[in-house]
């Protein structure tokens, strides 16, 4: 899986100006408040990772899933661009979640190298995953969590929220074990992890995905049923609470 952006890395292609917005399609007025779906042209390269985004509508479902559950109280731009390996990654400077073609593309060859062809179905259930990470960071932000800019603790819970909001949903846990494959495949194509990367290790990052899996329903999951995971039921009830009681003021 393609290593996201350090959620407080400056984004550069930002609107300076209305007439720069204009010209090069920056934010349109919108909704005032909660998450905002949008397209950015993209490069020649990504034509074909734009199309499937825009064909099976994941920035909007992911958005209005999002704005189901919460009512957040400020407008979080989610832009699908062309991001030229910078990664995807929320911004807080602009409360800006940006998905990039390009990680859906480098995405794709992982699978499509471990033998899924298509890989258009677990392209999609890790597109889903990212974004719901990404807004873990925008929730953060918004409502100044205590692991606001620590670095690897934000970024778990980041992870604990993407895990939250996709357990809700008969087929979330279906695209928790999708993404924690990714991890896998990312992890074997690159077992090194960069000491820079804010982000838990990929093995680290799979394994937590399927412990929530496994501990919202082992019954449903005894292939998954290990020693090890004794915990996760455990684990998944302290992650499903403490979230739960930081979107309080949030929650419709």
């Amino acid at each position: 899986m393609t290593k996201r952006r350090s959620h407080g890395t400056p984004i550069t292609a930002l609107c300076a100006t209305a007439l720069l917005a204009v010209v090069a399609g920056c934010e349109a007025p919108g909704p005032a408040r909660g998450f905002v779906p949008r397209y950015e042209e993209p490069a020649a390269a990504d034509h074909d990772s734009a199309g499937f985004l825009k064909q099976r509508r994941l920035v909007e479902l992911v958005t209005a899933d999002l704005n189901a559950y919460l009512d957040v109280p400020h407008r979080i731009t989610v832009v699908a661009r062309s991001c030229a390996g910078e990664g995807s990654g929320y911004d807080p400077g602009t409360r800006r979640i940006e998905l990039c073609y390009d990680d859906l593309a480098e995405d794709r060859k992982l699978f499509e190298g471990a033998g899924r062809r298509p890989a258009d179905e677990p392209l999609a259930e890790v597109v889903r995953e990212t974004l719901h990470h990404e807004a873990g960071h925008a929730l953060i932000d918004a409502l100044d969590l205590p692991v606001r800019d620590q670095g690897r603790a934000e970024e778990d819970a980041a992870d604990r929220f993407a895990q939250l909001m996709l357990l809700r949903t008969p087929e979330g846990d279906r695209t928790l074990l999708t993404a924690a494959r990714a991890y896998d495949l990312a992890a074997a194509a690159d077992p090194i992890p960069d000491p820079d990367d804010e982000h838990a290790p990929d093995q680290a990052r799979a394994e937590s995905h399927r412990c929530a899996a496994y501990g919202a329903a082992p019954a449903r999951h005894p292939d998954l049923a290990t020693p090890a995971r004794a915990h996760c039921a455990a684990t998944w009830t302290t992650t499903r609470d403490h979230w739960t009681a930081d979107l309080t003021l949030l929650l419709r």
